[in-house]
């Protein structure tokens, strides 16, 4: 029987009691999960604003991630120093509780369905691609909007891991859902001056 995911995080923060922990410890605990379990650590804090600067390198983190499953990978591999990184004790411990309560909730919806799509040999890849398209996305200078691919990519984490076709399915749909909207704030950018300039004389001609 497969280990629960919030099963899992529940070891890790028994363990995080009496040492920290460093990405290379996580990715060794959780094996070909962790892959999930790590994009899930670093995206997680963008559904709350986020300091300057932690978008870049958590972002970059995530989406290497994301390119090696997308390229088949099975086995994560993370550049010696950042697998050396330990995050502050304090902060795991609270991503770690955060990401253990919301697994607990989707945990009561989610399970093994339709396993043609969710065992499908290229399903890992394609899920890969996903999560590193909205994790671009995620990186992009457009304020306000971290929390979107976040939900994204969270979907589909947690759908590889317990290889729930179904929610697999709803993450490719909020993935284009995401493209969309994204795609609209930058048409209107672009769009932008062109927009306004007829809103300004207006103001102008309706002044004395």
């Amino acid at each position: 029987m497969q280990v629960k995911f919030s099963q899992e995080i529940k070891v890790l923060l028994d363990r995080l009691a009496y040492q920290p922990l460093s990405l290379s410890d996580l990715l060794a605990e959780t094996s070909e999960r962790s892959f999930s379990l790590i994009i899930g650590l670093l995206v997680l804090p963008f559904l709350f604003p986020m300091p300057p600067g932690f978008t870049t390198i958590l972002g970059s983190a995530c989406l290497l991630l994301s390119l090696q499953m997308m390229l088949g990978r099975r086995t994560p591999w993370l550049p010696q120093r950042v697998a050396q990184f330990q995050f502050p004790q304090v902060l795991t411990l609270q991503l770690l509780n955060n990401l253990k309560r919301l697994t607990q909730v989707t945990e009561r919806y989610v399970r093994p369905r339709l396993q043609g799509l969710a065992q499908h040999p290229y399903t890992w890849q394609i899920n890969g691609a996903c999560i590193a398209w909205l994790t671009l996305l995620l990186m992009s200078p457009v304020p306000l909007t971290n929390p979107i691919p976040t939900v994204g990519i969270l979907l589909l984490a947690i759908a590889t891991l317990e290889a729930d076709g179904l929610i697999m399915c709803i993450g490719y749909g909020f993935a284009g859902l995401t493209t969309a909207l994204f795609g609209l704030i930058g048409y209107l950018l672009w769009r932008s001056p062109d927009l306004i300039q007829p809103v300004q004389q207006l103001i102008q001609q309706s002044l004395p």
